[in-house]
């Protein structure tokens, strides 16, 4: 599976753009992906704070992933604004029966495929050895476009998950 996406978003928006990674529970099909594109498009393009236009943009990745990006460089993101795009995800939950806000469950590339795991078996996969130090995890608490441009995806060893899970890290020479 081919792992670059960086290229496809906008390059006007500004590094510090803030990001929201939404990941689905299952992989839209082909007819649902094009038509939840639109969806984005539409979305980003009506998005308002504070009656100011936002500027943004909305992706969806690897047919599992939302991602709505706002440049705050044009205008600041209020709390209306947030639960607006929050309202636009539970539309999206509820017309395609998929869960976006379950941030319980966790993202990995295994087998060159996304692979979903709930956090609580997460020290079961790695005491049998499906997961470790090396394998690609999708870290969608990246809050900003340059971390989700860099920090996306990046091995378990390096994220977050190796903090609270000491044997995920990499162990680095002293």
């Amino acid at each position: 599976m081919k792992l670059e996406y960086q290229h496809l978003i906008d390059p006007s928006l500004a590094p510090q753009s803030r990001v929201w990674i939404y990941q689905s529970n299952r992989t839209f099909t082909i007819a649902e992906a094009l038509k939840l594109e639109k969806q984005l498009e539409a979305f980003t393009a009506e998005w308002t704070s504070h009656g100011a236009a936002v500027k943004g943009a909305g992706y969806l990745f690897f047919g599992q992933f939302l991602i709505l990006i706002a440049d705050e460089t044009a205008a600041t993101v209020s709390g209306c604004s947030t639960d607006k795009s929050v309202h636009f995800i539970q539309s999206i939950e509820k017309e395609y029966g998929v869960l976006l806000l379950d941030f319980t469950t966790l993202a990995f590339l295994l087998k060159d495929k996304i692979q979903l795991l709930p956090m609580a078996q997460l020290p079961y996969a790695i005491e049998h050895g499906y997961i470790g130090p090396a394998t690609p995890y999708f870290n969608n608490l990246v809050s900003t476009l340059f971390e989700f441009q860099t920090q996306w995806i990046i091995p378990c060893g390096r994220s977050w998950l190796a903090k609270r899970l000491p044997t995920l890290a990499f162990n680095e020479p002293a």
